[in-house]
């Protein structure tokens, strides 16, 4: 009989952490860096399409219903071909200063071009606003901070939340605002068509930059598709505030990228803000003056000054 206890408790464990694993739940431990008292939510739907689940990560603190949480949701970059949710090594400041954080994948250029991704993160912001409650967050106070395509999405999210087509894309959460009440946007492409006029590393215009293969073909010779994928077309006076970070010298996305947004928000009269980031490549490599510390404090900043503190 003793033979048999061994595997029957192996069964009894992995039927447990199958059961955490279905829940969602991952706590937080010694070697995951996270703050003491966060909880990863981890690989919860947000949305279906096709048969495919799109997920996202919550982090949370102990939720307190009569003292809910300003949450920043977190896109990833990667050129809209690469990347993934599980990388919040740049907005985990935020987690340690007390905010919510919610990381979300979206569909990637491989699998389907523009405008999937956007519809993703819109869904995915509809879905952070109808379950705040569930989690300690007030969806009154929920901003928005990507990197790169990332940047390039959020910044998206902010001009173009009264895009509805996009919105009807998922089904899910109708009827709940995808504008977000705050925009950080980390040298994030604006403007598709003007991304050659500064010498760099990447042809934008070849058929397989990234910006080609986002939208599905060549930027010059799909202007009008290129266009409808600009933060920039979609500046009016009703956007929320904006941050934008960018590299003096970034060779991938050229800061002229945030100065034409920054120069359009400002035109509408939105509150917008540009920072640059002295000698810094892409992803601030090479940064002079500044350090990670710094930068994460001017987000910080941000967003306490637009969606307030903890």
């Amino acid at each position: 009989m003793s033979r048999f206890r061994y595997p029957r408790t192996l069964l009894v464990v992995g039927l447990l952490a199958l059961g955490m694993f279905a829940g969602g739940l991952l706590a937080q431990d010694a070697g995951s860096g996270l703050p003491p008292g966060v909880v990863r939510h981890a690989d919860l739907v947000y949305a279906e399409i096709g048969g495919r689940s799109l997920l996202l990560d919550v982090y949370s603190h102990h939720p307190s219903p009569d003292r809910p949480l300003p949450v920043v949701v977190w896109v990833h970059g990667g050129g809209w071909r690469n990347g993934s949710k599980d990388g919040i090594r740049r907005p985990l400041p935020l987690l340690r200063r007390g905010y919510g954080l919610v990381s979300v994948g979206y569909r990637l250029s491989g699998e389907a071009t523009f405008p999937a991704a956007i519809a993703d993160v819109k869904a995915a912001f509809r879905w952070v606003r109808a379950n705040a409650a569930r989690f300690g967050f007030d969806p009154a106070r929920v901003g928005a901070w990507g990197s790169s395509a990332g940047g390039h999405l959020v910044a998206l999210l902010g001009t173009a939340h009264d895009v509805s087509e996009w919105d009807t894309l998922h089904e899910e959460n109708t009827g709940v605002s995808s504008r977000p009440d705050a925009v950080c946007n980390w040298f994030g492409p604006t403007d598709f068509l003007r991304m050659n006029d500064f010498p760099g590393r990447i042809d934008h215009n070849g058929p397989d930059s990234p910006e080609s293969l986002f939208i599905g073909g060549p930027i010059q010779e799909r202007p009008d598709r290129a266009r409808a994928a600009n933060p920039i077309t979609y500046a009016t006076a009703d956007d929320p505030p904006f941050l934008h970070m960018h590299g003096e010298n970034d060779r991938s996305v050229p800061f002229n990228q945030s100065e034409l947004l920054h120069a359009a928000l400002l035109k509408v009269g939105v509150d917008t803000t540009l920072h640059m980031v002295r000698n810094a490549d892409h992803g601030f490599r090479g940064m002079q003056g500044e350090t990670p510390e710094t930068l994460a404090e001017r987000v910080a900043e941000f967003f306490a000054r637009t969606i307030g503190e903890p």
